[in-house]
Protein backbone atom coordinates (compact mmCIF):
# COMPACT_ATOMS: atom_id res chain seq x y z
CA UNK A 1 0.00 0.00 0.00
CA UNK A 2 1.12 3.18 -1.37
CA UNK A 3 -0.89 6.01 -0.13
CA UNK A 4 -4.11 6.75 1.20
CA UNK A 5 -6.14 5.99 -1.02
CA UNK A 6 -4.53 2.70 -1.52
CA UNK A 7 -5.37 1.78 1.95
CA UNK A 8 -8.96 3.07 1.28
CA UNK A 9 -9.19 0.73 -1.83
CA UNK A 10 -7.84 -2.14 0.47
CA UNK A 11 -10.24 -1.93 3.54
CA UNK A 12 -13.46 -1.16 1.32
CA UNK A 13 -12.36 -4.49 -0.75
CA UNK A 14 -12.11 -6.33 2.29
CA UNK A 15 -14.53 -9.00 3.50
CA UNK A 16 -14.98 -11.42 6.07
CA UNK A 17 -15.81 -15.31 7.04
CA UNK A 18 -15.82 -17.81 9.73
CA UNK A 19 -13.14 -20.34 8.96
CA UNK A 20 -14.52 -23.79 7.55
CA UNK A 21 -13.87 -26.72 6.01
CA UNK A 22 -14.44 -24.87 2.80
CA UNK A 23 -11.85 -21.84 3.08
CA UNK A 24 -9.09 -24.27 5.22
CA UNK A 25 -6.45 -24.12 2.11
CA UNK A 26 -6.18 -19.85 2.71
CA UNK A 27 -5.67 -20.45 6.34
CA UNK A 28 -3.08 -22.52 5.95
CA UNK A 29 -1.65 -20.70 3.00
CA UNK A 30 -2.26 -17.77 5.16
CA UNK A 31 0.06 -19.38 8.66
CA UNK A 32 2.72 -20.70 6.42
CA UNK A 33 5.30 -23.14 6.86
CA UNK A 34 5.67 -21.45 10.44
CA UNK A 35 1.65 -21.92 11.63
CA UNK A 36 1.69 -17.79 12.09
CA UNK A 37 4.66 -18.25 14.58
CA UNK A 38 6.24 -21.15 15.68
CA UNK A 39 3.76 -23.67 14.87
CA UNK A 40 1.04 -22.41 16.60
CA UNK A 41 -1.50 -22.56 14.52
CA UNK A 42 -3.83 -20.80 16.81
CA UNK A 43 -3.93 -23.83 19.55
CA UNK A 44 -1.29 -21.43 21.96
CA UNK A 45 -4.43 -20.34 23.87
CA UNK A 46 -6.60 -23.92 23.62
CA UNK A 47 -4.56 -26.06 25.07
CA UNK A 48 -2.68 -26.67 27.90
CA UNK A 49 1.13 -25.87 27.81
CA UNK A 50 2.67 -29.34 27.65
CA UNK A 51 -0.09 -30.39 25.07
CA UNK A 52 0.74 -27.25 23.31
CA UNK A 53 4.47 -27.76 23.53
CA UNK A 54 3.75 -31.86 21.63
CA UNK A 55 1.59 -30.09 19.31
CA UNK A 56 4.40 -28.11 17.57
CA UNK A 57 5.97 -31.70 16.39
CA UNK A 58 4.54 -33.05 12.90
CA UNK A 59 1.88 -30.85 12.56
CA UNK A 60 0.09 -32.07 15.62
CA UNK A 61 -1.29 -27.61 16.66
CA UNK A 62 -1.93 -27.63 12.80
CA UNK A 63 -4.45 -31.23 12.74
CA UNK A 64 -5.77 -30.24 16.10
CA UNK A 65 -7.22 -26.92 14.44
CA UNK A 66 -8.13 -28.81 11.61
CA UNK A 67 -10.05 -31.14 14.21
CA UNK A 68 -11.97 -28.35 15.66
CA UNK A 69 -12.81 -26.70 12.17
CA UNK A 70 -13.84 -30.07 10.67
CA UNK A 71 -15.96 -30.87 13.55
CA UNK A 72 -17.98 -27.25 13.15
CA UNK A 73 -16.60 -25.53 16.14
CA UNK A 74 -16.03 -21.70 16.46
CA UNK A 75 -12.75 -21.09 15.65
CA UNK A 76 -12.60 -17.45 14.26
CA UNK A 77 -13.11 -15.28 11.49
CA UNK A 78 -10.91 -14.63 8.27
CA UNK A 79 -10.49 -11.13 5.97
CA UNK A 80 -10.29 -11.51 2.53
CA UNK A 81 -8.90 -9.01 0.40
CA UNK A 82 -8.84 -9.87 -3.57
CA UNK A 83 -9.49 -13.84 -3.34
CA UNK A 84 -6.89 -13.85 -0.67
CA UNK A 85 -7.21 -14.28 3.54
CA UNK A 86 -4.87 -11.93 4.34
CA UNK A 87 -6.05 -11.87 8.37
CA UNK A 88 -7.25 -13.91 11.15
CA UNK A 89 -8.85 -13.54 14.35
CA UNK A 90 -9.58 -16.01 16.90
CA UNK A 91 -13.30 -15.76 18.30
CA UNK A 92 -15.19 -18.45 19.98
CA UNK A 93 -16.86 -19.15 23.65
CA UNK A 94 -14.07 -17.86 26.32
CA UNK A 95 -14.26 -21.32 27.65
CA UNK A 96 -12.62 -22.73 24.69
CA UNK A 97 -9.72 -20.87 25.40
CA UNK A 98 -7.95 -22.33 28.58
CA UNK A 99 -4.96 -20.15 28.77
CA UNK A 100 -7.60 -17.41 29.25
CA UNK A 101 -9.53 -19.80 31.62
CA UNK A 102 -7.04 -20.13 33.73
CA UNK A 103 -5.87 -16.54 33.80
CA UNK A 104 -5.34 -15.27 37.29
CA UNK A 105 -4.88 -12.04 35.62
CA UNK A 106 -8.15 -12.23 33.39
CA UNK A 107 -10.30 -13.68 36.10
CA UNK A 108 -14.00 -13.66 34.72
CA UNK A 109 -15.69 -10.77 36.28
CA UNK A 110 -19.07 -11.95 36.06
CA UNK A 111 -20.81 -15.09 35.15
CA UNK A 112 -22.21 -13.83 31.87
CA UNK A 113 -21.58 -15.62 28.27
CA UNK A 114 -18.99 -13.94 26.65
CA UNK A 115 -17.29 -14.72 23.77
CA UNK A 116 -13.15 -14.34 23.65
CA UNK A 117 -10.75 -12.74 21.15
CA UNK A 118 -7.36 -13.75 22.32
CA UNK A 119 -5.27 -13.27 19.28
CA UNK A 120 -4.51 -12.01 15.46
CA UNK A 121 -2.89 -12.52 12.51
CA UNK A 122 -2.40 -10.41 9.96
CA UNK A 123 -0.22 -10.84 6.49
CA UNK A 124 3.15 -8.12 7.14
CA UNK A 125 2.49 -6.96 3.88
CA UNK A 126 -0.76 -5.47 5.55
CA UNK A 127 -0.36 -4.52 8.85
CA UNK A 128 -0.47 -0.98 9.88
CA UNK A 129 -3.17 -0.63 7.85
CA UNK A 130 -6.19 -0.31 9.45
CA UNK A 131 -6.69 -3.87 8.71
CA UNK A 132 -7.36 -5.09 12.75
CA UNK A 133 -10.15 -2.50 13.08
CA UNK A 134 -11.95 -3.50 10.19
CA UNK A 135 -11.74 -7.44 11.40
CA UNK A 136 -12.82 -6.29 14.81
CA UNK A 137 -15.97 -4.35 13.46
CA UNK A 138 -16.76 -7.45 11.50
CA UNK A 139 -16.29 -9.66 14.42
CA UNK A 140 -18.91 -7.75 16.17
CA UNK A 141 -21.03 -7.55 13.01
CA UNK A 142 -21.00 -11.74 12.82
CA UNK A 143 -21.89 -11.54 17.06
CA UNK A 144 -25.04 -9.56 16.13
CA UNK A 145 -25.69 -11.77 13.97
CA UNK A 146 -25.34 -15.08 15.67
CA UNK A 147 -27.19 -13.86 19.02
CA UNK A 148 -23.58 -13.51 20.81
CA UNK A 149 -24.32 -10.46 23.20
CA UNK A 150 -20.65 -10.13 24.95
CA UNK A 151 -17.45 -10.28 23.07
CA UNK A 152 -14.16 -10.02 25.30
CA UNK A 153 -10.49 -9.22 24.78
CA UNK A 154 -7.30 -8.53 26.56
CA UNK A 155 -4.90 -6.43 24.55
CA UNK A 156 -2.20 -4.68 25.05
CA UNK A 157 -1.06 -1.47 25.64
CA UNK A 158 2.47 -0.46 24.76
CA UNK A 159 5.03 0.68 27.00
CA UNK A 160 7.35 1.13 24.14
CA UNK A 161 6.76 3.16 20.58
CA UNK A 162 7.98 0.27 18.26
CA UNK A 163 6.14 -2.89 19.47
CA UNK A 164 7.81 -6.07 18.60
CA UNK A 165 5.39 -8.25 16.33
CA UNK A 166 4.55 -11.15 18.66
CA UNK A 167 3.08 -8.29 21.25
CA UNK A 168 0.81 -7.16 18.31
CA UNK A 169 -0.66 -10.61 17.91
CA UNK A 170 -2.60 -10.15 21.38
CA UNK A 171 -4.61 -6.95 19.81
CA UNK A 172 -2.84 -3.46 20.73
CA UNK A 173 -5.51 -1.52 22.80
CA UNK A 174 -6.18 1.37 20.44
CA UNK A 175 -7.49 -0.82 18.05
CA UNK A 176 -10.17 -2.03 19.96
CA UNK A 177 -10.78 1.26 21.06
CA UNK A 178 -11.42 2.40 17.64
CA UNK A 179 -13.84 -0.65 17.02
CA UNK A 180 -16.08 0.50 20.09
CA UNK A 181 -14.81 -1.24 23.17
CA UNK A 182 -14.46 -0.06 26.35
CA UNK A 183 -12.23 -1.49 29.64
CA UNK A 184 -13.86 -3.51 32.26
CA UNK A 185 -10.98 -4.65 34.01
CA UNK A 186 -7.72 -3.01 34.78
CA UNK A 187 -5.99 -5.38 36.50
CA UNK A 188 -3.08 -5.71 34.02
CA UNK A 189 -2.17 -2.09 33.76
CA UNK A 190 -0.58 -3.00 30.22
CA UNK A 191 -3.21 -5.71 29.20
CA UNK A 192 -6.86 -4.44 30.62
CA UNK A 193 -10.24 -6.22 29.88
CA UNK A 194 -12.05 -4.76 27.39
CA UNK A 195 -15.66 -5.93 26.16
CA UNK A 196 -18.23 -5.01 23.24
CA UNK A 197 -21.79 -5.08 24.21
CA UNK A 198 -23.66 -5.80 20.89
CA UNK A 199 -27.40 -5.03 20.15
CA UNK A 200 -28.16 -8.74 20.53
CA UNK A 201 -27.60 -8.73 24.18
CA UNK A 202 -30.54 -6.23 24.00
CA UNK A 203 -32.77 -7.81 22.20
CA UNK A 204 -32.28 -11.36 24.30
Amino acid sequence: MTNSTDRLDLLNQLYFEPLSPGNWSQFVKLFGERGACGNCWCMSFRLKKADFEEGKIEDGNKQAMKGLVWAGEPTGLLGFYQGEAIAWCAFAPREHFLKVENSRVHKRIDDKQVWSIPCFFIDKRFRRLGVSVALLKAVIEYATTQGIGIIEAYPTIPTQEKLPDAFAWIGLYKSFERAGFKIVDRTSKSRPMVRYYTSARLES
